[in-house]
């Protein structure tokens, strides 16, 4: 199984997953650089996975449709474009021989899914994350609450080290100029700054992550951290408790510059 990035917009990642013959695409905002990529490579459109309802994720669904030899997945509990087959937590998506464990991770949006594919002899494990993990950051509070937030993110630190996390925007480097200035004494943070302005000035992606790395250097899985939790504290005086501490990095996050 090749896994590909495919941009989309200005910063999103629709993710590909194919194995020469046929192929599986993540969060289709845009329509042309998946046709774009099943020509380059004589693939079939085997079938779907949606995370999200939003636009830039689902804006390109229709339009693959008469390329489509299979389902469209996505949450039951969002407005997808129709038909699609509706999952909750707990539920499996079957495409391409491979059996994805749906996990409900509400906080940017209501409804939001992820998709983890256990590792095996295709490599090491996957997580279509959507927009609720990033590397180094995690979605804006759209429609959730900072407690589903942080439930929906230990829950997603909680899968294996190795776990290659496909976020669905390259957000990298602006999440680490944040986790900097959360944690200015970590220096996994600055080494991996570094290598991610490197691959970026030489037109290379910084993802996928893993969350070995995501652990050490994302202000919102480290939120039990001393350093993390006095940064809060030092913008909101009094907080405690994770929930807490995940509010106020957000709403620091929100008007960071």
């Amino acid at each position: 199984m090749l896994l590909l990035a495919l941009p989309a917009f200005t910063d999103n990642y629709i993710w590909m997953l194919h194995d020469g013959r046929q192929a599986l695409v993540v969060d289709p905002g845009e329509a042309e650089p998946v046709q774009a990529a099943l020509q380059s490579q004589g693939l079939r459109l085997a079938g779907i996975l949606v995370t999200h309802h939003h636009g830039d994720h689902t804006g390109g669904v229709d339009a693959l449709r008469p390329l489509l030899e299979g389902p469209v997945f996505g949450p039951a509990r969002e407005r997808i474009p129709q038909p699609f087959t509706p999952l909750r937590g707990g539920d499996t998506a079957s495409l391409l021989s491979l059996d994805f464990q749906v996990i409900d991770v509400p906080g940017h949006t209501a409804g939001h899914i992820a998709y983890y594919l256990p590792g095996g002899a295709h490599g090491a494990p996957i997580l279509f994350c959507g927009d609720t993990l990033f590397s180094a950051g995690c979605g804006r509070l759209f429609e959730g609450t900072p407690a589903q937030m942080q439930a929906s993110l230990a829950a997603l630190s909680a899968l294996p080290d190795d776990t290659r996390v496909c976020c669905a925007h390259e957000y990298t480097l602006s999440n680490l100029r944040f986790a900097a200035a959360v944690e200015p004494d970590n220096s996994t943070i600055a080494q991996h700054r570094a290598w991610c302005e490197n691959q970026r000035a030489h037109g290379g992606t910084t993802l996928p992550s893993s969350l070995a790395l995501e652990r050490q250097i994302n202000p919102f899985l480290r939120l039990s951290q001393p350093d993390v939790v006095r940064a809060a504290q030092q913008r909101r005086p009094g907080t405690h408790g994770d929930v807490e501490v995940l509010a106020t990095l957000r709403e620091w996050k929100n008007g960071f510059q």
